[in-house]
């Protein structure tokens, strides 16, 4: 695909019509075929992950007004995750469209670290170019469906079955929870829960009662095993 039938495509999957080309085309600029890294959308990347995180704190806020503080930081964490941003930017096209050199993989299978960087440095790039509130409508079309998973309750209370199938299947393990701390008077004490899966401690999360801690620690857990294995993805074999 040419560069101007990228930048076409890319009209249409963003539903944005970028007046600066040359924005677009650097967020779809992978750093393994960029001459330098200041040629790579790797700075748009960054830009963008602060303006989704925003944009989603905000949503979050306005659609749910009865949710706690906790809920709220719970369910934008699940949002703005490499997972989700990875798994939106298939839904819409992106991987297609994004400019890699030959040593980085066939487009189908790329990395989801890679896949959500591309997602986040178009949101950057629409920002850049266009400000905030384009950035906003693209957001939060693209995202739609996440944000109804969440309503619906997908991915917001079921972090303890969740952890408790992957590590059962892959590890053939159980996930242990563990008190670490509480604070507080008696009648509102807030405690420290981690979850220990055979011998492995993950970090510790902190709720307003035992579940919720525990619910929140689970999905560190899962966080913290997504990341190492997309860590390991990302390792060049031999």
């Amino acid at each position: 695909m040419s560069e101007a039938d990228t930048v076409k495509r890319a009209h249409e999957v963003l539903g944005y019509q970028f007046q600066n080309l040359a924005t677009v085309t650097l967020s779809l600029t992978h750093s393994s075929i960029a001459q330098t890294r200041l040629e790579s959308n790797e700075r748009l990347e960054l830009l963008g992950d602060a303006v989704l995180g925003m944009v989603v704190c905000e949503e979050l806020y306005r659609r749910y007004p009865d949710w706690l503080e906790g809920d709220l930081t719970r369910v934008k964490s699940t949002l703005v995750s490499r997972r989700v941003c990875a798994e939106v930017a298939d839904d819409i096209g992106l991987p297609e469209l994004l400019i890699v050199g030959n040593g980085i993989g066939a487009r189908d299978g790329l990395p989801m670290s890679v896949r959500a960087a591309v997602y986040e440095a178009v949101i950057g790039a629409v920002f850049v170019d266009g400000g905030l509130d384009p950035a906003r409508r693209f957001i939060l079309s693209s995202m739609e469906r996440a944000f109804e998973q969440c309503a619906a309750g997908i991915g917001h209370d079921n972090h303890k079955s969740d952890l408790q199938q992957y590590a059962q299947r892959r590890l053939s393990a159980t996930p242990h929870y563990v008190t670490l701390d509480e604070q507080g008077p008696d009648h509102s004490k807030c405690f420290e829960v981690c979850v220990v899966i055979d011998g492995t401690r993950f970090p510790s999360a902190w709720g307003p009662n035992k579940k919720q801690a525990e619910q929140e620690a689970a999905r560190k857990a899962i966080e913290s095993i997504h990341a190492d294995r997309d860590r390991a993805s990302d390792t060049p074999q031999g």
